[in-house]
């Protein structure tokens, strides 16, 4: 049986007019190009699609070939599109509501599982300043979820900040030391929106562009290349200029990982974000990779250098990319402080 290179094309059919387009390529001999067909009308029906159309194109020394199926679902079904990875089962926070109150906990305030481990001498106040409500939550997952008149999607790069795209809207960037989880963390918060390209050098620690996001009108977030003894050698220069004299900059984030705590390059970085008097969060990745004492420790030692700070924002927020943990508040905490939604009065930024 023949083996070829081909790509699939999902067509996914509301109402009669096509909303988005999406490609996979594989490498498959006939028998298995149909087992990979009937694998995607499963997951395109548990998404709840109406109408799907699924095209097989292969090279042109071998016959094009067609193969059509629909599913006709009930009005109102939930919608999603899957993508060559599929969102997390837990990007939406719908799903996280279902699990158990401790879990579901758990996953929205990192920091409570930790808390029980901590002496009594220690303040946690710092750790639990941003807690919104359950409503509050729910109306920023509606700012991360596509629809065709509320797209998100990669929007352009560049190496420079002459290169840059000139908007008005409020923008979010995020920084962080070469592999701290950067990328994990951006897909983590797109997943509802898992055809987003994020480009990713080849070469860990090589990306040498900004990469900009754009969430619908609302507002555009901006990947930078990493740093550290891996990073472009012009990173300082494109990173200070940008810090600078970037007039729509609401909030910088920081990230720094959880397993080994803060390095003489986040201590630099961070000394950064003070010098040019903006307003700046640290992000701890990683949560998950490593005992909870070593991350007690590294996060104590954490919150005492933010406290010597002017412009960093008290409390740092706990992310695991892998098991969705401080994801939703993530999304909150940017929804708010670009102005997208409206809080309640527990709230502070």
């Amino acid at each position: 049986m023949s083996t070829c290179v081909c790509r699939l094309h999902f067509n996914v059919t509301i109402k009669n007019q096509t909303w988005r387009t999406l490609t996979r390529k594989c490498t498959s001999n006939n028998a298995s190009l149909r087992n990979l067909i009937n694998i995607c009308i499963v997951t395109f029906k548990r998404a709840g699609i109406i109408g799907v159309v699924f095209q097989q194109v292969i090279g042109s020394h071998i016959k094009q070939k067609m193969f059509c199926r629909r599913l006709w679902l009930k009005p109102g079904t939930g919608f999603w599109t899957a993508s060559q990875q599929g969102a997390h089962n837990l990007a939406s926070f719908h799903q996280a509501s279902l699990l158990p109150q401790r879990k579901l906990r758990g996953l929205l305030f990192p920091f409570s599982e930790l808390e029980p481990h901590l002496a009594c001498s220690v303040d946690r106040g710092h750790f639990q300043l941003f807690q919104p409500s359950v409503e509050d939550i729910t109306k920023a997952e509606k700012l991360f979820s596509p629809s065709p008149s509320h797209k998100i999607d990669y929007h352009t790069s560049a190496v420079r900040m002459e290169h840059a795209p000139s908007q008005n809207q409020p923008e979010v960037c995020f920084i962080g030391r070469s592999n701290v989880g950067k990328s994990s963390l951006i897909r983590a918060l797109f997943s509802l929106a898992p055809d987003v390209e994020i480009r990713v050098s080849k070469t860990p620690g090589h990306t040498k562009k900004m990469n900009f996001f754009k969430v619908g009108k609302a507002f555009t977030m901006v990947d930078m290349p990493g740093y550290g003894y891996r990073a472009p050698k012009d990173f300082v220069e494109m990173v200070e200029h940008y810090l600078g004299s970037r007039k729509n900059l609401v909030r910088t984030f920081l990230l720094v990982d959880g397993s080994v705590g803060l390095q003489e390059a986040d201590m630099i970085a961070l000394e950064m974000c003070e010098e040019f008097s903006r307003p700046y969060v640290i992000v701890v990745t990683k949560i998950d990779k490593c005992r909870q004492g070593v991350l007690l420790t590294n996060l104590l030692q954490l919150q005492d250098a933010i406290t010597q700070t002017v412009s960093c924002f008290p409390q740092p927020f706990l992310v695991s990319s892998l098991h969705f943990s401080g994801i939703y508040l993530l999304r909150c905490f940017i929804a708010h402080v670009t102005g997208s939604i409206q809080l309640g009065d527990t709230c502070q930024s």
